[in-house]
């Protein structure tokens, strides 16, 4: 498992060198040294049997273990060249997770991230998570747009995060089958699924006084441990790309702030962390 003993982590460039999120002038004086150990470990970190492990969706499939034969290849990819990847998902201003985003924004403004993601005095859990799931959709769409000329069929043919994690997409619906497909395909599925799930009523109401379904957490949960695969993907295959484009604090925050918020909720089995199980643990862990 990455980052377990004898293993070096794939993600330790990042956990080890990643710059103070409040000091911006240190980035400068770690970038040649996070290339060269990015590359060094990513040299050394290749599987043993020289397969990735794949994941496929949970209820497809009960473990991990490669799947060599009988996937479907995706057709070509959606060409995109706006920096909003899909529309950007607004909640109605009369509704109380507009409000919740309201506080969350303020107490975001403290830079406290642990303060920011606890459940206000009195506030509901489903609301909560409600309106921070479709924040963090909104802020990965925005992040990934910055990111389409990189993340390209030829570039990332498979969705994958470093040599030993592999992604293959199944809704459950429209595509029942676990098909293998480029990373630029596979987040096309997937925030388009993300998005009809935010835009079903039944599932995220707007309204107030219009209950959630009784599973509505489990639904949750799906949608942020898909949503964490697209950082994931990021920052093993993208992070020089994230560099040169500057977004380096932006893509931090914005992780550090997701991490903590799953955390404190429980949100995401650890086992779907491993690819970055390292940085997870130093935003987690860290005494701020």
């Amino acid at each position: 498992m990455l980052g377990s003993p004898g293993c070096p982590g794939a993600c330790a460039p990042f956990a080890e060198r990643l710059p103070d999120m409040n000091d911006s002038s240190s980035y400068g004086n770690v970038v040649s040294t996070m290339i060269e150990k990015f590359n060094t470990i990513y040299s050394k970190n290749t599987p043993e049997n020289g397969y990735p492990q794949m994941y496929t969706e949970d209820h497809y499939a009960s473990d991990n273990r490669p799947r060599e034969n009988g996937m479907e290849d995706c057709g070509p990819g959606v060409n995109r060249s706006t920096k909003t990847f899909k529309p950007k998902k607004s909640l109605p201003d009369e509704s109380y997770q507009c409000d919740l985003m309201k506080y969350s924004s303020d107490t975001l403004g403290s830079g406290d991230l642990r303060l920011a993601v606890q459940l206000p005095e009195g506030g509901d859990l489903n609301e909560w998570v409600a309106s921070n799931t479709v924040d963090f959709s909104n802020q990965i769409n925005m992040l990934y747009g910055t990111l389409t000329e990189f993340c390209t069929e030829d570039g990332c043919p498979i969705m994958s995060a470093g040599p030993k994690y592999e992604y293959h997409w199944a809704d459950g619906h429209t595509v029942k089958k676990p098909i293998k497909c480029s990373a630029p395909k596979y987040i096309d599925y997937l925030m388009t699924w993300v998005q009809d799930q935010l835009d079903d009523a039944s599932l995220f109401p707007s309204k107030r006084g219009i209950p959630f379904p009784k599973n509505f957490l489990s639904i949750a949960k799906t949608i942020l441990r898909r949503l964490f695969r697209v950082y994931a993907h990021v920052y093993h295959e993208h992070f020089l790309d994230v560099l040169q484009l500057g977004e380096v604090a932006h893509l931090n925050t914005s992780f550090k702030h997701f991490i903590i918020f799953v955390n404190e909720f429980s949100l995401i089995d650890k086992r779907e962390l491993a690819p970055l199980q390292e940085l997870c643990d130093k935003y987690v862990n860290k005494d701020d």
